[in-house]
């Protein structure tokens, strides 16, 4: 199928298309190849082509990538109007809390249950996530459960109407910096200098919660990719989306070195032995 803009979309055809019940909740999960699992979690507006290209590099690393379906047309391309009818969906949604004061989003329930089946079908010492914009911080409270141990933050947007808060309640946030100081875990992130929706002072408050265990790494919005999306482009109207849209696929690119930075953080964390020090429950 191809966009109005002449962008082809993702028909998908070499991931496994599951339907994933977790505590009577049904969603779709796109899977793929073999080894510790990693839940890869779209971004706005859904699994673009993009996202589908990054979960490929997680794949041929040497992992079995989950990529849940959580918003959106899975696989299309980013054009504004159909992006920005997806955020104000979103933003209603029970699932979601976009705003400050919501707490922690409640669709991360049922993602702490697709990272406890994944370890359970997939093995090894835990499970990777990956989040992204809108999904982000759900890569941190996904933390709460204990099969996940190399956790990724990228650009994390929520709440969108407090540049300098954190989409977690008080408890969860408590829970995850109990668990990261129990179990000596790392959180991954990173963001654009100049991201007027994922801020320094977000940053900030993230490694005032998890203090040395949280290792933000911040790209030149210089170097994001001039020509994203429409969506990227019209809506997020800034340097925001790190190894997604605004990637540039070039040898010894910020960008593809912050790829290759995640995908050696999976590494090293999902091919630690079960004695190592890192602990699942």
């Amino acid at each position: 199928m191809t966009a109005a803009d002449g962008y082809l979309d993702d028909a998908i055809t070499d991931f496994s298309r599951r339907l994933v019940d977790v505590d009577g909740v049904v969603k779709t999960v796109y899977v793929a190849g073999s080894g510790p699992a990693v839940v890869l979690m779209p971004e706005m507006p859904g699994i673009s082509p993009d996202v589908l290209r990054l979960a490929r590099w997680v794949r041929d690393a040497g992992f079995t990538v989950h990529v849940p379906s959580l918003f959106g047309v899975d696989g299309a391309y980013p054009t504004a109007e159909a992006g920005e009818k997806t955020v104000r969906r979103a933003c209603v949604s029970a699932e979601f809390r976009a705003f400050a004061g919501g707490g922690t989003s409640p669709v991360t329930v049922w993602l702490r249950g697709l990272a406890r089946r994944a370890h359970a079908e997939c093995g090894g010492p835990g499970v990777g996530v990956i989040g992204l914009c809108f999904t982000g911080n759900f890569a941190l409270t996904m933390a709460m459960e204990p099969a996940v141990i190399a956790p990724v933050v990228n650009h994390p947007s929520l709440p969108f109407d407090d540049p300098a808060g954190l989409e977690i309640s008080d408890e969860d946030a408590r829970a995850v910096r109990d668990r990261i100081a129990r179990d000596g875990l790392k959180v991954l992130a990173y963001r654009f200098d100049d991201d007027r929706w994922c801020t320094g002072r977000r940053f900030a408050a993230y490694r005032a919660l998890l203090g040395d265990a949280f290792d933000g790494r911040v790209l030149p919005g210089s170097s994001a990719n001039t020509e994203p999306p429409p969506f990227f482009r019209d809506v997020v109207g800034t340097p925001h989306s790190v190894v997604t849209a605004h990637l540039v696929d070039e040898e010894g690119h910020p960008t593809r070195q912050a790829r290759d930075e995640i995908l050696a953080f999976l590494t090293e964390r999902l091919s630690l032995s079960e004695g190592s020090g890192t602990t699942t429950g």
